[in-house]
């Protein structure tokens, strides 16, 4: 911690100064200047270094270009608080990697689990239909997607709560809510009490899907972040996929109501463990309690945070509610990047509704084992994951040897296009070989395509937001969040229409030419991203 000397001067502590009349006239309050440059120059590249290293933000920072420069020396507040300098342990960048690493694998937990939830029920609701005497196949699809319904509400209040209390009493209380509201599917006595509760549990459960992107920011540099973003956005693309897996198994073997204790007790084990590994990690939030402490321990009511915004809680709060919307409709970056993740998870779901009529009427699976048709999904997944985690902060690593480090180097055409391109085809076989009734297993393989190119999609341009929008990473994810899942939702509620209507031929080749409409995107932000972001007429006043 610093000494109270160095929060209200500039320089650290006025020892460091060896010369007499220079450490009289700056004890005395005269202006820097007054003082021989030779007589602290340690103290002032300490303190460059220290700025250059923090996190200094100026409009360029806040309308997505993290490239800003310091302030100069001269014009420091010498009653703001930093960190004490590039390698101040209190930093979470600082932080040791196996204090990083088990809070990645915490998140990373959560971060599936939540996720997990969203289609683990769904072998159960042929018997939730019978226990409450509903006929509705509209009710049948609803009841599975108000869960992320609740994804897309959740992150609206809980991105603007972070920013008022920090990311972690927003993960322990979700987590709480999470169980109990779980607790409370387990206990439905009707099919509203049931669809209710599925809504506010997608709400609690939408916390770590919304700030780990921007816990990953916190603790890590760019060239460091994507294998973490590789291991944490794996859950919500890894999660749906389990889910029926285990789910169709349980529900066989006990009922429907055991899916919502389990995800009970999964939630607790998760909670449990973000309680105890977790720590706060938002910068901001870190420095006012560091800016508090001093405060109270120099009796200097005039220190403050270098993050501190000098507006009143509400006003804090009002604008992080409505700066993922503005960022979702007036940022290009934001508001295209965010609607071709949403297309490739509306797809990734409308394949969801397919499977089981699909896999039990045409190939005759039992329901434990249709579950096992999302193998080839999350296979695919696998390869995304792993090669994207490598490949991506090894570009990074060598774009900073070179000294020109930009988040359009997330999006290589080398990590993008496999699964831009994989995924229509993914979609066009998959639909025509269960047309034509071919063996069960060329439409798993072809699956294993769109997951890949849901993978990439959301991995490379979630690590692009956090990049691009360094201390607004938050407010990025959820927006990309927010549309995600409102596709992801609502896109499944008409597939069943649209395939009754087109068959799976012509119902999937519908989706294959809407995902081929979508590959120039990344290509676009590769070669113009820079372009854009710095561009006046698109940036967002935040």
């Amino acid at each position: 911690m610093a000494t109270p000397a160095s929060l209200q001067n500039p320089v650290r502590d006025t020892r460091d100064l060896q010369d007499e009349k220079a450490r009289e006239a700056y004890i005395q309050g005269h202006d820097a200047d007054g003082i021989p440059e030779d007589t602290y120059p340690q103290d002032i590249e300490k303190g460059a270094q220290s700025n250059a290293h923090s996190t200094y933000t100026d409009e360029r920072t806040l309308s997505g270009d993290d490239l800003a420069t310091p302030p100069p020396i001269e014009a420091i507040d010498p009653n703001i608080i930093d960190w004490d300098g590039p390698s101040d342990p209190a930093n979470p960048q600082n932080w040791t990697q196996k204090k990083k690493w088990s809070i990645i694998g915490a998140l990373s937990a959560t971060t599936l689990i939540t996720p997990l939830a969203s289609s683990f029920f769904a072998p159960g609701v042929p018997q939730v239909l019978t226990a409450f005497h509903e006929t509705s196949n509209l009710m049948a699809a609803f009841v599975v997607s108000v869960y992320l319904l609740g994804f897309a509400v959740g992150p609206l209040i809980i991105a603007p709560m972070s920013e008022l209390y920090g990311r972690t009493p927003l993960y322990n209380i979700s987590s709480f809510l999470f169980v109990i509201f779980n607790v409370a599917c387990a206990l439905s006595k009707s099919m509203g009490m049931l669809v209710a509760f599925r809504f506010l549990a997608g709400c609690a459960g939408a916390a770590p899907l919304t700030l780990g992107g921007g816990s990953i920011a916190d603790m890590f540099p760019p060239q460091q972040r994507a294998g973490a973003m590789a291991i944490w956005s794996s859950g919500p693309l890894l999660g749906p996929v389990i889910g029926p897996i285990c789910g169709g198994f349980l529900v066989e073997s006990q009922s429907w109501r055991w899916v919502f204790w389990i995800l009970a007790i999964a939630g607790g084990i998760c909670g449990i463990l973000v309680l105890v590994v977790c720590r706060e990690t938002y910068h901001p939030i870190l420095l006012e309690r560091k800016a508090a402490l001093l405060r109270k321990e120099t009796g200097n009511p005039s220190l403050r945070s270098k993050l501190a915004k000098d507006l009143p809680p509400k006003q804090i709060f009002t604008q992080a509610i409505v700066r993922p919307m503005k960022m979702l409709f007036m940022s290009p970056i934001v508001g295209l990047m965010s609607l071709y993740v949403a297309v490739n998870y509306g797809i990734l779901y409308l394949f969801f509704t397919t499977v089981t009529f699909v896999f039990e009427g045409h190939y005759h699976f039992s329901s434990g084992a249709v579950g096992l048709a999302y193998i080839g999904v999350g296979v695919g997944m696998m390869i995304g994951m792993v090669s994207l985690g490598i490949t991506s902060d090894k570009i990074i690593k060598k774009q900073q040897a070179l000294g020109d480090v930009r988040p359009e180097h997330r999006l290589p055409l080398r990590l993008t296009m496999p699964g831009a391109v994989g995924l229509p085809i993914g979609v066009f076989v998959y639909g025509w070989t269960v047309y034509y009734k071919t063996h069960w297993i060329v439409p798993i393989m072809f699956t294993s395509l769109i997951g890949l190119g849901n993978l990439t999609a959301m991995m490379t341009i979630q690590t692009y937001l956090v990049d691009a929008f360094t201390i607004h990473a938050a407010s990025a994810i959820a927006a990309n969040t927010v549309l995600r899942s409102v596709f992801g939702a609502l896109l499944p509620l008409a597939g069943l229409s649209m395939y009754d209507a087109l068959g799976l031929g012509w119902g999937n080749s519908l989706l294959g030419f809407i995902s081929l409409a979508f590959i120039p995107v990344p290509v676009l932000f590769k070669y113009y991203g820079e372009r854009i972001r710095t561009n006046p007429r698109f940036q967002v006043q935040l």
